[in-house]
């Protein structure tokens, strides 16, 4: 019989493609494990293309992000890890790993003779069982304004305790909480900036009210304006001189350039009347600005701001309330952004332009400062995360314990569930919940405590009714969540919760895998 695939293609069936899925996924969730909890590692990533540059991260979607994996089933799980990176911003690591587990029972299931489809639908009981234990137990403080406050504080602290800003999170939860609650409610995150500066210390980073500008006041214009009117633009300011490139004149005489170039400039001058005739004191433009020009705008008393970056140009039409115009023939129909003073600033030993009192309100800016690129990168990450989780939080306003709180609490209702059930599913209900309870053991294996000891005594606290007892990672013994004040989203814990699940479920229905044949290069010589 004729091979029907063609020569270089590679067929896996059965057994052997589903070893590979298996194998593939739990060495995904193996590599970014030691990531998790507050006493977890952070991976150095390097790249050998030019610059080689390094990231020192301990954001599983970060990590997981650079990987170049040929592994089919591995490249679902990073694909989960990045889903929960943008949907919930927290949680990255959490979802792999609990993927990798669920495959992990599920290997010694298929060993078992179980059939992949009746493992799913054990899983499927078990999902179902797991998120109704969470909903029954979550807290909603959203009518009490200072206990949401004290909540989020709580989110944002256990956020970030696995991060680098560990060591002052009640700082910087402080920093991201205020930041949140200033957007009253949207999870626009646009409107919040951060800024990284080398040099200080963590502790120096500060929130200021209003949108920072990463470049300097132009030479003899106005160093502050009152009541700006700004008009927020993209066009080329740079016509003004003969271009020598791509432009081909004939003359007779020098005389005639000369009028060129005159013509050239009214030109450019008649543009920039144009401009000024918009009754505006503030023009920031994203291409650069000639000298000839800005001498036009410095004489009108105009603060002109060239070479904005492009991100720095529409994040400040949408703070300021303006819209970016590249055409100034109809001035009334642009719309002018507003702030209320723009002056220049000094951190460190950059000058910054910094635009109060903008037309939306909820703007902030949240200026890092640190030691090195590095720390500040990875700095920006945490802060990411902590700030994503919080404005996921003020509209879905449910919240849990930490700790592996939540794990316990889904592993003994499916516990229950499995004793409950009849025929083969028991078997893959039981496994879930054993994949459950692989998170609280992963916490306590990286702080290097002895995972069985905790987790026994753990299962035992929670048989007993409404038990808030979690791992306690500071002094390595089972410790009262809600004393210790660890906190998270729900809205995390279910992303987490229904990601990995269905992530288990696709690798789980593979039985072969057909890796194609490149397309050879024909010879056209």
């Amino acid at each position: 019989m004729e091979r029907v695939l063609k020569d270089d293609a590679v067929e896996e069936k059965g057994e052997r493609a589903r070893m590979a899925a298996f194998i593939g996924a739990m060495a995904i969730a193996d590599l970014v494990k030691t990531t998790l909890g507050p006493k977890g590692m952070d991976k150095i990533l390097q790249s050998t293309g030019r610059g080689r540059s390094v990231t020192v991260t301990n954001d599983g979607a970060t990590i997981l992000k650079s990987l170049h994996i040929d592994n089919p089933a591995a490249k679902v799980l990073v694909d989960i890890s990045k889903v929960q990176d943008d949907e919930v911003g927290d949680g990255t690591t959490s979802v792999v790993v609990l993927a990798g587990e669920l495959l992990r029972e599920a290997e010694k299931l298929v060993n078992m003779k179980i059939h992949p489809m009746t493992i799913i639908a054990g899983y499927r009981m078990a999902v179902e069982c797991a998120r109704n234990a969470l909903l029954e137990r979550t807290m909603d403080n959203k009518e009490n304004i200072d206990k949401f406050r004290s909540d989020l504080m709580n989110i944002a602290m256990t956020t970030l305790s696995s991060k680098i800003l560990s060591q002052d999170k009640e700082y910087f939860a402080e920093l991201a909480v205020d930041a949140v609650l200033r957007l009253k409610g949207s999870t626009n995150l646009e409107a919040i900036q951060i800024l990284k500066k080398p040099g200080g210390s963590l502790k120096d980073s500060f929130l200021d009210e209003g949108f920072i500008l990463d470049k300097k006041i132009g030479l003899g214009q106005p160093k502050r304006i009152e009541n700006a009117k700004i008009l927020v633009a993209n066009t080329a300011m740079d016509t003004d001189k003969v271009k020598i490139y791509g432009a081909r004149v004939r003359v007779d005489s020098m005389a005639k350039v000369a009028e060129i170039e005159a013509a050239e400039k009214q030109k450019m001058r008649e543009k920039v009347q144009k401009i000024i005739g918009h009754g505006i004191n503030c023009f920031v433009n994203r291409q650069l600005i000639y000298n000839f020009p800005e001498e036009l705008f410095a004489d009108a008393g105009i603060l002109a701001i060239e070479h904005a970056d492009f991100e720095g140009i529409e994040r400040l039409a949408l703070v300021t309330g303006g819209d970016i115009a590249s055409t100034f023939d109809n001035p009334e129909s642009v719309k002018l952004g507003h702030c209320n003073v723009i002056e220049e600033i000094m951190i460190g030993e950059d000058k910054l332009i910094h635009f109060s009192g903008v037309a939306m309100g909820q703007a902030c800016t949240i200026v890092l400062r640190g030691a090195s690129e590095h720390v500040l990168d990875e700095a920006e990450r945490s802060l990411h995360d902590a700030l994503c989780v919080l404005s996921q939080t003020v509209n879905d306003t449910r919240v849990l314990f930490g700790g592996g709180w939540p794990e316990m609490v889904m592993a003994k209702a499916v516990d229950d569930l499995a004793r409950k059930t009849p025929g083969k599913k028991s078997h893959a209900i039981d496994a879930f919940s054993r994949a459950l309870q692989a998170i609280p053991t992963i916490i306590a294996d990286n702080a290097g405590l002895d995972s069985a000891e905790l987790i026994s005594q753990l299962r035992a606290e929670h048989h007993k009714e409404n038990c808030t007892a979690g791992i306690d990672v500071i002094t390595g013994s089972v410790g009262d969540m809600q004393k210790r004040g660890i906190s998270e989203a729900f809205k995390v814990k279910q992303a987490i919760l229904l990601s990995a699940t269905e992530a288990a479920e696709m690798i789980l229905r593979v039985d072969e895998i057909i890796t194609c044949a490149p397309r050879r290069r024909e010879d056209r010589m």
